[in-house]
């Protein structure tokens, strides 16, 4: 993949960002390669945007995936019910 105005900042690129932003953002880099990536991200306009943007993507995917459905009391009652019935001789 060829990225328009590639840049090489502490010694990785921006296709080089972007193929560890995710790991990035989930924490499984090494510390050193973290601070490089962090130094790219710091120098490099377009990355931080793009990095920033996915963070914030990936943050509220994992809040709302990881929320707990909700289910109303009406529908409670009515499985309650159900399940109370579906017992009886």
């Amino acid at each position: 993949m060829t990225i328009e105005n590639e840049k090489v900042i502490a010694g990785l690129s921006c296709s080089d960002v972007l193929a560890r932003l995710s790991d990035y953002v989930d924490g499984d880099l090494p510390a050193e390669e973290r601070g490089r990536v962090e130094d790219h991200l710091r120098a490099c306009e377009g990355c931080a945007r793009f990095g920033g943007e996915f963070a914030a993507t990936v943050r509220g995917l994992r809040t709302h995936l990881g929320a707990p459905a909700s289910v109303s009391g009406e529908l409670k009652d009515r499985l309650r019910r159900a399940l109370d019935d579906d017992g009886a001789p």
